[in-house]
């Protein structure tokens, strides 16, 4: 194909093939330059869902969940102390005086979920022993993998969940991140108080449920 032009009685031709395959090579260019991204946002793994602030469908797939007795959640401790420049409860690896609210709150929302058929551990070290009291007015010891749960957190949990009944772990951000790391998920440290849910209906394929931060249990949908 030739393109003629013609000006002041000059006249040139322009061979327009040249130009076809620089066409597709842009073309294809530019498609890369669509498609790869796309790519990469798609086949990223899914955010853990946030089980507060309207998301409605989570939670009640959560209270459903509960209510069987089908959940294992994760509690992260509160403010510890050794972190942090407000005064401490007692003992520098503790939690902080003022954090003790913010369990005893947490512990409230449980109440209300229910806790007759729930089974609690706490690991050892002391602000888990400290969070644990004040959230459920229980406190156990030597649990000790829930200290020592590099790759192995999903594992043990599923070995202490009892059939029919919801299984509290009082723990650390270590292992919630090996948690969401065993289900497939990106990894995140949780604020200090923040519950992770998991669905172990079905022990040998447990699904995650999501998360509710320790500020935002008022904003859980419970209809």
């Amino acid at each position: 194909m030739e393109l003629r032009l013609s000006l002041f009685g000059i006249k040139r031709s322009i061979d327009l093939s040249r130009f076809a395959r620089f066409r597709n090579t842009a073309v294809v260019l530019a498609s890369a330059l669509l498609v790869i991204p796309l790519t990469i946002f798609l086949l990223q793994p899914a955010a853990v869902p946030d089980l507060a602030n309207g998301n409605v469908v989570g939670a009640r797939a959560l209270m459903t969940a509960w209510a069987k007795g089908d959940v294992i959640v994760l509690v992260r401790h509160v403010e510890r102390c050794d972190h942090s420049k407000a005064a401490c409860l007692s003992g520098n690896d503790g939690i902080t005086d003022r954090s003790r609210g913010v369990a005893v709150s947490v512990g409230a929302r449980f109440e209300q979920l229910g806790l007759e058929r729930a089974d609690i551990y706490n690991s050892p070290i002391l602000r888990t022993v400290q969070t644990a009291g004040y959230m459920f007015n229980k406190a156990g010891v030597g649990e000790d993998w829930l200290i020592s749960c590099k790759g192995t957190m999903l594992r043990d949990a599923l070995a202490h969940k009892v059939a029919g009944r919801n299984l509290i772990l009082v723990t650390h951000s270590e292992c919630m991140v090996q948690m969401e790391k065993d289900l497939k998920f990106p990894a995140s440290t949780p604020d200090y108080g923040t519950a992770l849910f998991i669905n172990a209906e079905t022990l040998n394929a447990p699904r995650m449920l999501g998360f509710i931060e320790a500020s935002d249990w008022h904003s859980v949908a419970t209809e």
